[in-house]
């Protein structure tokens, strides 16, 4: 017999694989259904009884569910003993435990009888269940864990089997007659076996035989038991205000402020879209004492928060003074911010076994100390708690729990969710914890968002609060700032959640999360105080909490680590006063000795220079900033990390260059340390270092060893919806169709959509610098704007979510460190894969926050640099030292006049290769100069100097005393030292007022410049100079000083790329090598360099067993020999044993010999077929690429019997009796033999090299196809990749299709996509509607394919798109185009050689094109056209490549 039976619970379990024994993980079962059937699924009998709930309440959202009140469970229940004795008298008569889920019933109600101490046969007896694997599979339901299908719920297995849904789930009686239903149809249809049912094989014949027809339903008639609790309840809803004197209660409050002390910003990511600014104006606009910051499980945005509220409460004070010298009024008022955060408190943050969420328990900061403990526990939530979220829990709380107000939350804070949940007993005894702990400084959270949950809650909050003498505190939880708002937070909830906005909000599948009405916004005080008129002390309690908290600032000077200095340096009154002689003492004393090595004679310019600067370090108070600085630098040096010369203008500093920080001396380049330190300004400095990319982690690592892991940290950023990202995102969820989102998308110019909307025509245009394009697309998404339809929709929620944080992420290169515990100063985070720190502030506020921040920058260049100069050491034995190499080289210059500066740092583009070409440099100083001068701006400045420098054009000074500083760049203003340095000569500026200028002109600071204008006037007439000249040359200085560049940096980077220059001209295959290697992971640019390679007339050969290192290398013979690390397939390990044993071994002799000798562990068959596919093995005489994967007669192939060989060899080379005896039975093994086989095509060949390598090496497809490309195509894949430079040509192009798809749109509607790939390029096109229609049968890879189309905007488009008007196979191109072959030849070239050579070649490709000869005599300019009549060839690619072998010009007309 089978007994199918059904619960109903208060909720559910915690832990779901928790033993039965654990009565509080359990919920109570309050509902139990069970049918008795026979074998041939007859009833037997059936029950099902309410349980009484004693010592428990029925939770709300339990009753939600399945209907049944704590009331109605009292009224008609039964005792849970009688239940649980009837059940027992039950399943006597059962051989089967059967239900849906029925583990969860069986543990739920196995608790009950373990509570009762009765015993049971159930947790025993065989289990036959009807939600597994086995019916998910029968459902086929997808989006089941790991691709698997889900497992279905009991109505999508009802409707499976009959139909029908079923819709009275959540009932026990109703679920039982389904789940019984659905159990016998089951048996019927042979899902579960006689073996599973513990029957004879006959048994499912005879079941059917005895239900030949679908199972029905019995008949039971089941109540609603939503309708039957609702008759115990009165339905009259009790009006909360009926007896409260409104009018009396607003009076008396209205002494009294309230303020939101709940409220979540963007930085509760994708949950609110509430601006920090924006909150802290709303506060004021309402006039509220306080505003407080709760975002979820972060303090992101807390320093943001305090900045702006103080900046309010700045411009409060200043209107309220000058309201005060007016005699007038003043209403405005200063705002309290409190610091706070929304903590998920889980059980035990240290227990990832299951899944702990926590609830959610508003922490506020009372003061400092108490936002450190806030701090402190937000950086334990992601730390050690971070489990899906961050988490903390009890523990952690009791120890940071000073200085803290406590609110219990939302709905899911821990006392409310366990009134809704799990039980009143169970809320109350939480309340209590909290009160412990907290004491006065708990507040019991009452919010009134119009939910009937919310309601139900409340009533409980407020007895618990009185029964425990805890204050009740009124509360908004606000998400968005105004009510319109909400539909927005909605599409923002929806992009969090990847759901679409029409999909019903609700819990289970087909639902989604989200508000349950437009209510949680930021409600003004009447709005607030109105909505608890009956409980006024709710209100009351506002302005207490405001009086226990204060408004701390949280910014602070930076705080350097200490730094450990010898004995001999200290001074006994640093430690009295706090001051840093020692540091000082031991920065002079480094920068001297640095000195002595850095100059061959230190001069009085030099002793000057370092003792200001020195003095200005003293003064600003900074030594341990460059003693920490130099210390790291010198520390990647020894460990052999390559460290830039310098970057910015911290290469201004001589103290910097003497400590090794920099690498350019500045005395020599004229570089101005007050251009990096003012020394009339304290500000912090600023010293980012460049280090090779590969060795960066290594110095990182070094400081965290240095100063301790807890004292060293990354620094976070935001990622934020721009303009496009906001579009997409919400065209998403919205469901407008991709087309018309790509199209919305591409219609915005470089501008936000604030600005965008927010701007007037006039601003609008001079924002996008009057391009008309970018105008007339911006317009047309204002028009689109102002609709009804759903494009309009999506622009005007996507200007609602611009700029809600999306994601977080690492700064690329900020490290901070700190002189303790960082987190003592900021809230940390873990740093995504990684255990090191990330700050949960962001780089804009980490100096304000008292943080020192160095930039640890990886530059790709140091690494291609040493990569350079050790393939010369392997090569020649040559050591080079590039800071050693002479500037005046001339083989560096003449590469940088020729313009070959492909793959040089920083000169590399078009542009930069034109203007060098026009410009031919000849000293370091133009590389400077032009580094500076190629960025917009100063480029129009260009064409003057190159003149100026070739003497085509006059260099004019507008005074004499300008020539010392402008003579190296021919007159014209390139840096702002130059501004600086005349600012100091022609007027008397001092070094620090000569910053101060250079700031305020970059910055166009006006009322700066109006102040300092007449000074460099005055100054400069002191001294001799007269007026106009100097109104020219302040006039010249406001135009231009915004994009003058910074020296320093121009001249350490123009040092970097001439560093690169020099090994390209002097050793070109050892660098293009290295820049190889360094380009190695991306395959695009590999193609691209090895272009170059040829181009330079170095040879590129493939990867070889016997020659290739991981990184390309050079050879004995001058040429590149490919990386086994580009080889996809291969990885590190494999080729490590590769090399290890070539080293130790010699060259492999054949592959017999490298299967022999290899780690086969390592060096797989992946690894052995992926060094086939490449061309790994080529060199082995006696077998090709094709041999290797011939199959023998049982399947396997050459290469499989080689390893199979390779492995046996060792085995037995590994064996005792040859570690014994000393046998060489290895030895004796015979070789496989070399099977017979066709070679690969050329395109099989190159197609399986792509396969593994990314690009073809030994030639390319389009080879045989190159005479037609030659002669027709007029355009090439780039092109699709640049437009705008393209814009309104009609192209065709060739290529071989890499990749093509047929996919649908969601609407149904077929497009496909092709991706096309030629010598240099690939470009993925869509094909829609009747395009697809038209070509969909060229999309399949390895077709080679022609285009036609035309680079234009199409009709009712705003962008520049590709226009396809046909495509046609490559090999079609030569039979439509080719009409003749027209040769034209020289008299000089024409001899009787030629003519017999030619006919030779004719006869040898007889065919059907014409041949039309043209004659001509260069010297009298004349030309004779000869079609020949008879003479007809076959174009074919072998005789193009013969014709160019000839004097003389082919063309295929």
């Amino acid at each position: 017999m089978y007994i199918i039976f059904d619960t109903e619970t208060t909720g559910l379990p915690r832990k779901w694989k928790a033993p039965i024994s654990d009565t509080e993980n359990w919920p109570r079962v309050i509902q139990i259904a069970w049918q008795l059937h026979d074998d041939m699924g007859n009833l037997i009998e059936h029950q099902d009884f309410l349980i009484k709930p004693e010592g428990f309440n029925i939770p709300y959202d339990a009753e939600q569910i399945h209907g049944i009140s704590t009331e109605l469970a009292a009224k008609n229940g039964i005792s849970l003993n009688d239940g649980l004795i009837k059940f027992n008298e039950a399943l006597k008569k059962a051989k089967f435990v059967v239900g849906q889920n029925v583990q969860f019933d069986i543990n739920v109600w196995g608790c009950e009888f373990y509570r009762a101490g009765i015993e049971t046969e159930m947790i025993d007896m065989a289990v036959l269940d009807t939600c597994t694997e086995t019916t998910a599979s029968l459902c086929q339901i997808p989006g089941g864990r790991g691709g698997k299908f889900k497992l279905p719920t009991l109505t999508e297995l009802h409707e499976f089997l009959f139909a029908q849904p079923f819709a009275e789930a959540h009932n026990a009686t109703a679920d039982v007659e389904a789940t019984t239903r659905c159990f016998f149809e089951l048996v019927r249809k042979g899902i579960f076996s006689p073996e599973s049912l513990q029957q004879e094989d006959r048994y499912l014949e005879d079941f059917k035989s005895f239900n030949p027809k679908p199972i029905g339903l019995i008949g039971l008639k089941h109540l609603n038991l939503k309708e039957e609790s609702a008759k115990l309840i009165d339905t009259e809803t009790e009006d909360v205000l009926k007896d409260v004197d409104v009018k009396a209660v607003l009076g008396e409050l209205d002494d009294y402020s309230f303020a939101h002390l709940h409220n979540h910003t963007q930085f509760s990511i994708l949950q609110s879209t509430i601006n920090v600014n924006a909150l802290v104006q709303k506060a004021a606009e309402f006039k509220m004492k306080a505003v407080a910051l709760t975002d979820t499980g972060n303090m992101m945005a807390a320093f943001h928060f305090e900045q702006a509220v103080a900046k309010h409460n700045k411009s409060i004070a200043q209107k309220k003074k000058e309201a005060e010298e007016k005699g007038e009024s003043f209403d405005g008022e200063e705002i309290i911010p409190i610091i706070g955060c929304e903590f998920n408190v889980c059980r035990n943050l240290r227990d990832k076994s299951q899944k702990d969420n926590g609830y959610q328990v508003v922490l506020l900061a009372k003061n400092k100390n108490g936002y450190h403990n806030l701090i402190k526990l937000a950086s334990i939530a992601y730390t050690e708690g971070m489990y899906y979220v961050p988490r903390i829990d009890k523990e952690a709380i009791e120890q940071y729990s000073e200085d803290i107000i406590v609110l219990t939350g939302n709905l899911y804070g821990e006392v409310p969710s366990l009134i809704l949940n799990v039980g009143e007993a169970q809320a109350e005894e939480a309340l209590i914890w909290w009160k412990s702990v907290f004491k006065d400084d708990l507040y019991v959270e009452v919010m009134r968002h119009d939910q009937e949950n919310e309601n139900r809650v409340n009533e409980t909050l407020i007895a618990l609060a009185a029964k425990h003498k805890v204050k009740l505190i009124a509360s908004n939880n606000t998400y968005y700032i105004d009510k319109s708002d909400a539909e927005a937070h909605d599409v923002l909830l929806c992009v969090k959640d990847n759901e679409f906005v029409t999909t019903p909000k609700g819990r289970g599948r087909g639902f989604r999360y989200g508000l349950d009405n437009e209510e949680y916004y930021f409600k003004s005080q009447d709005e607030m105080k109105k909505l608890f008129l009956d409980i006024p002390e709710a209100i009351k309690s506002i302005d207490e909490v405001i009086g226990k908290c204060e408004h701390y600032p949280l910014a602070r000077e930076v705080l350097l680590p200490a730094f450990d200095i010898p004995e001999e340096f200290q001074d006994p009154l640093d430690a009295e006063d706090g001051g840093k002689r020692g540091e000082n003492n031991f920065l002079r004393h480094l920068t001297y000795e640095g000195a002595k090595k850095r100059y061959p004679e230190i001069t009085d310019e030099i002793r000057e220079r370092l003792d200001f600067e020195l003095a200005t370090v003293e003064r600003t108070g900074y030594p341990g900033y460059f003693l920490i600085v130099q210390d790291f630098c010198n520390a990647a040096r020894e460990m052999g990390v390559s460290v830039g010369p310098g970057r910015g203008s911290a290469a201004g500093s001589a103290v910097a260059y003497c400590n090794g920080i920099t690498n350019i001396d500045p005395i020599e380049y004229d570089l101005l340390f007050e251009r990096f330190l003012n020394p009339d300004r304290v500000s912090m400095p600023d010293i980012d270092i460049d280090f090779d990319d590969e060795g960066r982690g290594k110095v990182i690592e070094w400081v965290i060893d240095k100063y301790g892991s807890n004292q060293v940290a990354q620094i976070i950023t935001y990622g934020t919806m721009a303009a496009k990202s906001s579009i997409r995102d919400t065209a998403r969820v919205l469901d407008l169709p991709l087309p018309d989102a790509d199209r919305i998308a591409k219609l915005i110019p470089d501008i936000s959509l604030s600005k965008l909307f927010g701007l007037t025509e006039p601003e609008l245009r001079e924002k996008l610098k009057n391009n008309s394009e970018d105008i007339q697309r911006a317009n047309e998404l204002r028009q689109m704007s102002e609709g009804t339809d759903l494009s309009a929709q999506v622009i005007k929620r996507a200007r609602q979510l611009e700029g809600s944080v999306r994601n977080t992420g690492i700064h690329a290169c900020g490290v901070i460190i700190t002189p303790d515990d960082i987190t003592n100063y900021v809230p940390v985070a873990l740093a995504k894969d990684s255990e090191m720190y990330c700050t949960q502030y962001d780089n804009s506020v980490a100096e304000d926050a008292g943080l020192l921040k160095m930039d640890f920058l990886g530059l790709k260049t140091l690494t291609l640099i040493k990569h350079a100069v050790n393939n010369v050491k392997l090569r020649s034995g040559e050591e080079l030292v590039p800071d050693d190499f002479p500037k005046d080289d001339t083989a560096t210059y003449e590469l940088f006049q020729r313009g070959e500066t492909v793959g040089i740092f920083q000169y590399e583009s078009a542009g930069m290769q034109k203007y060098m070409r026009e410009l031919k440099p000849t000293v370091f100083a133009d590389l400077i100069a032009m580094n500076a001068l190629y960025r917009p701006g100063p480029l129009e400045y260009i064409p003057s100097f190159i003149k100026r420098k070739h003497g085509e054009e006059k260099i004019v000074y507008d005074l004499d005393a300008c020539e010392e500083y402008l003579k190296e760049t021919y007159g014209i203003t390139v840096y702002q030292e130059q501004v600086m340095l005349l600012s100091q000569k022609l007027a008397g500026f001092t070094k620090g007022e000569a910053d101060t200028l250079r700031k305020a002109m970059g910055k166009k600071l006006k009322d700066v410049l109006d102040k300092m204008k007449p000074a460099f006037i005055a100054g400069g007439a002191e001294r001799g100079h007269a007026e106009a000249p100097l109104e020219k040359i302040w006039k010249d200085w406001e135009a231009f000083a915004s994009y003058a560049f910074n020296k320093s940096h121009s001249t350490c980077y123009a040092w970097i790329a001439y560093q690169t220059a020099y090994l390209k001209a002097n050793y070109p295959a050892e660098y293009m090598a290295s820049v190889l290697s360094n380009n190695m992971n991306d395959i695009k640019q590999v193609s691209f360099f090895m272009e170059e390679c040829k181009r330079m007339g170095i040879p590129v050969l493939g990867p070889d067993i016997n020659e290739s290192t991981y990184h390309f290398t050079v050879n004995k013979a001058g040429a590149i020999r490919f990386g086994l690390g580009a080889i996809k397939g291969l990885g590190s390990s494999p080729v490590e044993a590769i090399i290890s044993e070539r080293n130790e071994n010699g060259n492999f002799k054949d592959i017999f010999d490298l299967a022999k000798r290899i780690n086969l562990r390592i060096c797989n068959k992946k690894a052995f077929e992926s060094l086939t596919y490449a061309g790994g093995f080529d060199s082995f005489s006696g077998v090709h690429r094709a041999q290797y994967f011939q199959e023998d007669g049982s399947g396997k192939t050459f290469l499989e019997g080689v390893m199979r060989f390779g492995s046996g060899f060792q085995d037995s080379e590994n064996s005792s009796q040859a570690s014994l005896f000393g046998g060489d039975s290895g030895a004796k093994l015979p070789e496989p033999v070399i099977p017979q086989a066709d070679e690969w095509g050329n395109i099989y060949a190159l197609n399986k090299e792509k396969e593994v390598i990314g690009i073809y090496i030994s030639g390319h497809p389009l080879d045989d196809f190159k005479m037609e490309i030659d002669a027709f195509c007029t355009g090439n894949v780039s092109m699709l990749h640049d437009l705008e430079n393209n814009a309104n040509k009609e192209v065709l192009i060739a290529g071989v299709v890499s990749d093509a798809e047929h996919r649908f749109t969601r609407n149904g509607d077929a497009f496909g996509t092709i991706t096309i790939e030629d010598y240099n390029d690939s470009f993925k096109i869509f094909l829609w509607r009747e395009n697809y229609l038209k070509f969909k049968h060229f999309l399949n890879p390895g077709t080679f394919i022609s285009i036609l189309g035309r680079i234009e905007i199409p009709p009712r488009r705003a962008a520049l798109e590709f226009t396809i008007n046909s495509i046609d196979l490559l090999q079609n191109l030569k039979e439509k185009k080719a009409n003749s072959l027209s040769l034209k030849i020289s008299t000089k070239s024409l001899e009787q050689v030629m003519i017999a050579d030619l006919n030779k070649l004719f006869n040898e490709n007889i065919g059907s094109c014409p041949v039309h000869f043209t004659i001509f005599d260069p010297l009298d300019d004349v030309e004779i056209r000869m079609p020949s009549k008879t003479l007809k060839v076959d174009l074919n690619t072998n005789l193009f490549k013969e014709l160019k072998k000839f004097d003389l010009e082919v063309e295929i007309k």
